[in-house]
């Protein structure tokens, strides 16, 4: 025989499969069944899995299931795995049918014949080590594949979490250093009441603080995991022992608080937890959309400038685009589509288990990990945002809505005579119409950028309310 390559069996008959290769002969079916996206399963959920297998092998072990030996074995396997070694031995379309046993026979396949040439056979001797009766032992596809999905998910939404964080730093940083910066609101795509660009970026921070609250909170609905419920959460084929056993496994190799679901039916058949999260996770995405359109329309006003990052055009010398603020928003759009995506796929499972994990998995992850990558990309692009104070300033003082200020003042009625006379005069700048009418030292303390942002305003000396008091 060429030993190039090694004949497997299974029921449907048998096929050749490179000598290299450490899948076995599922993958190999798989892989030529599934190969229309070029997509691959992500490695954090082959990494998660290789987390579970460990723990699994490990409960065998303790439990008197699975021989020493064979233990070690599949242990280092699993170790390598999860420290990427092994990364490219996993092909799989991530459009696969079967509900995920193809990703995992994958996994059981490698694992296994990876631990037979520790122990000293040649691949393919599923004699030494079996990847169903020995890796896949007391489990099934339907309570490995939806855990290893909330361990991908859960490391990273903690990624997701740390860049959040920075990100709502960057716009922090911002609001204080334009604090004093004046500029003009607006509602509507016109003119509006006066504040301060530092405020502007206020809001920013405060709605990215609201996002990293959420994306805290929802690792809770992750935690909770049906392993050890085999093929539809009742347990069938795993002993007792094993199930309670297993749970307290992977608490310790993750170092995340997992718990088994009280119904593991429940747990097994429904997939609304990955529903919640990809929301949180698209009201993320939506934040960044309307902050990023904002800056892009702050930056063509002239108020701000985005840093420069490339030319902006083939044919016209100088032009620099908003790219970083573009591809925010393309990729905030993505993120709409992925959710949709989750959402569809967790409601079309049928009874007892997701036929369509495999997609919903793929799109979630790839969400969380586009928004990782996202983030730390804009926190950077924020820092090195310029306020034009000049351009701020000269808006500022030809927008006539900023006599709103004055309204404590002088009344709404002499406030719309005083704009008659300002439109009449073709005066261009209301500020300082302003300054001729009311005093300059007037003007000054109402358009007070402190003043003007502060909870409404103080009553001055001798000010009477509407009763005269």
């Amino acid at each position: 025989m060429n030993e190039e390559y090694r004949i497997e069996e299974d029921k449907l008959g048998k096929l050749k499969i490179e000598n290299s290769k450490y899948w076995g002969i599922h993958t190999e079916r798989a892989f030529h069944n599934f190969n229309i996206s070029g997509l691959k399963i992500p490695v954090s959920i082959i990494r998660s899995f290789a987390m579970i297998k460990k723990a699994c092998a490990s409960a065998n072990y303790e439990l008197g299931y699975l021989e020493k030996e064979k233990f070690e074995a599949i242990d280092i396997a699993c170790n390598e795995i999860i420290s990427g070694r092994f990364d490219d031995q996993f092909p799989v379309d991530a459009m696969q049918g079967g509900a995920g046993t193809s990703i995992n026979m994958n996994v059981n396949e490698v694992i296994a014949n990876r631990a037979i040439e520790i122990m000293g056979g040649k691949k393919g001797d599923y004699k030494i080590i079996h990847p169903l009766n020995h890796v896949n032992m007391h489990q099934s596809t339907n309570d490995t594949y939806p855990t290893a999905i909330k361990i991908a998910t859960i490391f990273q939404l903690r990624k997701l979490s740390a860049n959040v964080e920075k990100l709502q730093g960057a716009f922090q940083k911002k609001e204080k250093e334009f604090a004093d910066v004046v500029t003009v609101g607006r509602t509507e795509m016109q003119n509006a009441v006066p504040l301060t660009l530092g405020m502007e970026f206020s809001s920013y921070s405060e709605a990215i603080s609201r996002d990293r609250w959420r994306i805290f909170k929802c690792e809770e609905r992750l935690r909770v995991v049906n392993l050890g419920g085999t093929a539809v959460g009742t347990g069938l084929t795993a002993p007792r022992d094993y199930i309670f056993l297993v749970n307290e496994k992977i608490r310790e190799i993750t170092g995340l608080g997992i718990s088994r679901g009280e119904n593991i039916v429940g747990e097994t058949a429904n997939a609304d937890s990955f529903v919640e999260v990809s929301g949180i996770i698209r009201a993320h995405a939506t934040n960044l959309m309307k902050i990023c359109n904002d800056l892009r329309l702050l930056n063509f006003l002239g108020e701000i400038k985005l840093p420069a990052m490339q030319a902006g055009s083939s044919i016209m010398p100088g032009k620099i685009n908003p790219v970083i603020c573009e591809m925010a928003v393309q990729t905030a759009l993505k993120i709409y589509a992925n959710d949709y995506i989750v959402a569809e796929t967790a409601g079309r499972g049928t009874l007892q288990i997701n036929e369509f994990l495999p997609l919903l998995s793929y799109g979630l992850v790839e969400s969380l990990t586009l928004l990782t990558n996202l983030d730390e990309k804009l926190s950077d692009h924020i820092l090195n945002i310029i306020a034009i104070k000049e351009k701020c300033l000269e808006h500022f003082n030809e927008s006539p809505e900023i006599i709103t200020a004055f309204l404590p003042l002088i009344g709404y009625e002499k406030a719309e005579k005083l704009l008659m006379e300002f439109e009449m005069s073709g005066n261009k700048n209301i500020r300082a119409f302003l300054e001729e009418k009311l005093g300059k030292n007037t003007v000054d303390d109402y358009l007070n950028p402190f003043k003007l942002t502060s909870l409404g305003y103080r009553r001055r000396k001798n000010e009477k309310n509407s009763k005269g008091e």
